[in-house]
């Protein structure tokens, strides 16, 4: 049942993306014409507490005009280590200088549409440098529990599949 691309043509293309249209083979033979879009790797971080709380930026989404928790993340740059992006979007978004960074998980959010992958790092240690580069990136940036976790899923407060499931992971790494 594997479909199979044969060819590809960028139809859109900016910094960010990538809009591009496949022929796509179908096991029956059949062919199809696909959209699809292309992003850079996406890098995602944050810094545990003692207390075992996670360090979440409170932001809204125009697109969606949704509110939610989210971890800190953006692209890597051309040429960047993965880790080193997101270190460096960790301090930008949210002030704190993250220690040396152990990778979470990665995750592909949309992979029937979209071929964004996800890469999540945490760590214990982090130094707080001063107000955030970014900061209108959110509207705060606070200490929420581990443990409150799939409550803020549940009732939509971390809205994005791909921080909730980075969350969730986290959440069970270290409270079982």
């Amino acid at each position: 049942m594997q479909w199979k691309n044969l060819n590809e043509q960028t139809v859109y293309e900016n910094p960010w993306f990538r809009v591009n249209l496949a022929d796509v083979a179908l096991p029956d033979g059949r062919h199809l014409d696909h959209f699809l879009i292309r992003l850079r790797p996406v890098a995602v971080a944050t810094v545990v507490n003692e207390a075992n709380e996670a360090l979440l930026l409170w932001r809204h989404r125009f697109i969606t005009d949704s509110w939610g928790w989210e971890l800190a993340a953006g692209v890597v740059e051309d040429g960047e280590d993965v880790a080193a992006a997101a270190a460096r979007e960790m301090e930008e978004e949210t002030g704190w200088r993250p220690g040396a960074l152990s990778p979470l998980m990665t995750a592909e959010p949309a992979n029937g549409l979209i071929d964004a992958r996800h890469h999540f790092f945490w760590t214990r240690e982090a130094a707080y440098t001063g107000p955030p580069a970014d900061g209108i990136e959110s509207s705060r940036r606070e200490w929420v529990p581990l443990k409150l976790v799939p409550d803020l899923v549940a009732r939509g407060e971390i809205p994005a599949a791909n921080m909730a499931a980075g969350l969730l992971m986290l959440r069970h790494l270290l409270l079982g």
